[in-house]
């Protein structure tokens, strides 16, 4: 067996060795909890640096064949996450000073770091199921820091139980792979995919990977442990949001092979994230608390991720994953922040939009997403994904009905359509960067993603103009739908858990 013993190859391993070892010395180091929290700075700030090397060098290649192999996109998540761990543990140690258990925090905190290195070399079946199933349970540790608070204990009792029926279901449809293709490897099962039209054995695979990360990645109707978890600590849900999550979004783009032939799959995935996108995003705007506004932003930017693989837009897929996990983390951290921004908003109160810009917004934000696309010269992505985009970017265009003159809103239309130009244009560049990921666009569930997403914009401008019409759509969205209430009693049903909060002993953090 040839395998690569080069530098820059075995720096790829480096930063999630370093992780373990911080894990290994907040388990079973003596040293006092502020040498810990010395060393862990140390450790982190050196896998960064390693990792960045990893994507400046450009160190792709299998690093052992059939079991770890470095992708580009994988390196520069790598280092995306590492950057994240880096700053989220430096960040812990200032809030959780005077907290007991600050050891069983950092081990946790590095043991899920090593985890998710692991998992972004994972070129085995069962190399990518281990490493996923330890960063589960290595941050049930992180989620249940504080014992007295018993919405994050049943969050993370519900988020165990959908791990593991997603194990359940990754390990059968690593068994029908390994059976169709003669090996757990992932590289030879594309292998057998490029020379052979795809059979049933692996559209049935593909099947059970798509609800594995449905059940992973907290999509409707299993995302009410996203929402309940954040009793966590603040860098507990900053970790959760802008990196765990996510590794659903990356597993989907890593089996784009797969994806690509597997038609039910693509469908299945379709429905879920189209669902969780529209339903999410209008649970979301009947939050008051930050945090948990955040959680059900989050659900939705989920189900938007796995719309766009569904659609084999895989490099927006991956640019979407980056740009969420940047911003979730810097939203978490800096919630204090957005509270006191949200209390002068409201000092202001609701400015209703005229009727005019609600119907000519999105027709301009189409036409400015094309204008930018084709003045690139190049057809970045298909015309149906314009059109979701101008969607999107629509409320950038809304004009307040009272309280501006004429110039004010003249700059805040020029504002918005500057703002829409940039993001496509900052889209098209990103689309050179060399992530090694092939898009391959599905035209008719593009036109279905293009309806449903319609459909949300029609409800948005509704409830901007006539909110009474949809006074009972309200309610249920404030309650969720009552999805969750389900979830959680078949969750407690088939895992009976109870818990003494009033033994427990009690935290000083809110």
């Amino acid at each position: 067996m040839d395998i690569p013993v080069s530098l820059v190859s075995i720096s790829v391993l480096v930063p999630g060795a370093l992780m373990a070892a911080a894990a290994l010395l907040g388990c079973w180091g003596r040293s006092p909890t502020a040498a810990v929290w010395r060393n862990f700075p140390v450790l982190s700030w050196a896998a960064l640096a390693v990792a960045l090397i990893s994507v400046l060098l450009g160190s792709g290649g299998s690093l052992l064949p059939g079991v770890l192999m470095a992708t580009p996109l994988g390196l520069i998540v790598a280092l995306l996450v590492q950057l994240l761990g880096t700053v989220i543990g430096g960040f812990s140690a200032r809030y959780l000073q005077g907290e007991a258990g600050q050891r069983r925090y950092v081990a946790a905190l590095a043991a899920v770091l090593a985890a998710v290195h692991l998992l972004l070399l994972a070129d085995h079946w069962l190399v990518l199921i281990a490493a996923w199933a330890f960063v589960g349970v290595a941050l049930q540790h992180l989620l249940c820091f504080y014992p007295d608070r018993v919405f994050a204990r049943l969050a993370a009792h519900k988020k165990r139980i959908a791990d593991r029926v997603a194990d359940g279901l990754l390990l059968v449809a690593a068994a029908l792979a390994w059976m169709e293709v003669g090996s757990g490897s992932l590289s030879a099962l594309w292998a057998h995919l490029g020379s052979s039209a795809i059979s049933p054995t692996l559209q049935w695979s593909a099947v059970l990977l798509v609800v594995a990360v449905v059940l992973r990645t907290a999509l409707l109707p299993v995302h009410g442990w996203l929402i309940q978890v954040m009793e966590a600590p603040t860098p507990v849900s900053a970790l959760l949001h802008a990196g765990v999550v996510n590794l659903g979004g990356f597993v989907l783009i890593r089996f784009a092979p797969l994806l690509e032939q597997a038609d039910l799959a693509r469908t299945l995935l379709l429905g879920f994230g189209l669902i969780t996108a529209v339903l999410a995003g209008m649970v979301m705007l009947t939050r008051i608390s930050i945090k948990v506004r955040l959680a059900w932003s989050t659900v939705a930017q989920m189900g938007f991720m796995l719309l766009e693989c569904a659609l084999g837009l895989y490099t927006l897929a991956a640019l979407h994953l980056i740009g969420h996990s940047l911003y979730k983390a810097h939203a978490f951290l800096s919630a204090s922040g957005v509270v006191r921004d949200t209390r002068l908003q409201a000092l202001h109160g609701p400015q209703k939009p005229m009727v005019f810009s609600l119907a000519v917004a999105p027709a301009v934000t189409i036409a400015a997403v094309l204008l930018v696309l084709n003045l690139s010269g190049n057809a970045t992505w298909p015309w149906w994904w314009s059109a979701i985009l101008g969607l999107a970017w629509a409320p950038m265009l809304w004009i307040p009905a009272t309280g501006s003159t004429p110039r004010v809103r003249a700059i805040q239309v020029l504002s918005g359509l500057l703002m829409v130009g940039g993001l496509t244009a900052v889209a098209v560049v990103a689309h050179a960067i060399p992530m090694g990921i092939a898009d391959a666009p599905h035209h008719t569930l593009g036109q279905v993603a293009l309806m449903g997403m319609l459909v949300l914009y029609v409800g948005l401008a509704v409830l901007q103009v006539q909110p009474h019409r949809l006074s009972r759509w309200r309610r249920w969205s404030y309650a969720g739908f009552y999805v969750d209430e389900a979830y959680t009693r078949l969750a407690l049903r088939l895992w009976p858990a109870w818990w003494t909060p009033a033994n427990a002993p009690r935290s000083t953090r809110n």
